[in-house]
């Protein structure tokens, strides 16, 4: 995993310098999601500032750095997680004359962007991710969250400061943060162990749902969240197809999707591994790594 943060201010006391060390300290709170490489972007026309903490997995070299840029410069990413079908994507992206330094799927995501819009691509991520986008020609700030909501993401204002991180440290960690208990938060806490979404423990400051993307013209403007995918709606397609085979047939077509997905997940330059936990479905993931893999599958216990 990796860890993300920012914030937007329009202040005219903004300095480059500034806004790269308030990054600086919001991303040293993550270091722990991200030990192997550190980055920030700040625009200080607008008064944005991107931080990046990094756990190097697909393309491990300075070509995966973050936060990155899109080539042509439009567009600016700091984003933790991984989209699992971007060789896909590269390939119609390089047949579309799309050139890549890199191999990670940062890079793809960026030219994806450029090819075929902000909302238009993430509906062809397949993946777990949260990342923030920052579009520099039409100046606007984009948050956006996985399906399934696999990746944490928070945002709120306070003060005339827009912020957004994976934890919530992050952002207490911003010299205008001014943490103030959410009392109804709270009470939900001592109810039911964890605070609701989209709520946090803290006043002003929400947690993006999962499956939604937010859009924002200024650190002020509307920040109302809209849904790019529904889980109701998929619901309600497979109902509307029933699978029609056999039950053997049906047993085979399982086999064959858990190992299409359990196979995308493999994909990294660095050695993979698997908690074990007794149960039989960390067993079966188990067994359709070690049926896809010429070497020894690195599992672990607790």
């Amino acid at each position: 995993m990796c860890g993300i943060a920012g914030f937007w201010k329009q202040s005219a006391d903004n300095s480059a310098e500034s806004l790269k060390q308030i990054a600086t300290d919001m991303s040293n709170t993550l270091i722990h999601r991200g030990p192997d490489d550190f980055g920030t972007w700040v625009d200080q026309e607008v008064g944005i500032a991107f931080g990046h903490r990094r756990l190097s997995i697909i393309d491990i070299s300075n070509a995966g750095h973050q936060p990155m840029v899109s080539a042509g410069g439009r567009y600016v990413i700091t984003y933790n997680g991984e989209v699992y079908n971007f060789q896909e994507l590269r390939q119609q992206l390089e047949e579309l004359e799309h050139h890549f330094k890199g191999h990670s799927d940062t890079e793809v995501m960026l030219a994806a962007f450029v090819q075929w819009g902000i909302e238009a691509s993430v509906k062809k991520f397949n993946g777990m991710f949260a990342f923030a986008v920052w579009d520099r020609r039409d100046r606007l700030l984009w948050l956006v969250r996985d399906r399934i909501g696999e990746k944490p993401l928070y945002y709120g204002v306070q003060d005339g400061t827009f912020f957004f991180a994976s934890e919530l440290k992050a952002i207490r960690a911003h010299p205008d943060f001014r943490p103030t208990i959410n009392r109804d938060a709270l009470a939900s806490f001592l109810r039911f162990s964890y605070v609701p979404a989209p709520y946090s423990i803290y006043e002003g400051i929400k947690k993006l749902l999962p499956g939604h993307m937010l859009c924002l013209k200024s650190p002020l403007g509307e920040s109302n969240s809209q849904p790019y995918w529904s889980l109701e709606q998929v619901i309600q397609a497979g109902r509307n197809t029933a699978f029609s085979g056999s039950e053997e047939e049906a047993v085979d077509q399982l086999e064959k999707r858990l190992k299409k997905t359990v196979r995308s997940r493999m994909v990294s330059d660095v050695p993979l591994g698997a908690f074990l936990s007794g149960g039989i479905d960390s067993s079966t993931i188990v067994a359709l790594m070690q049926s896809q893999s010429d070497r020894p599958v690195n599992t672990f216990t607790i």
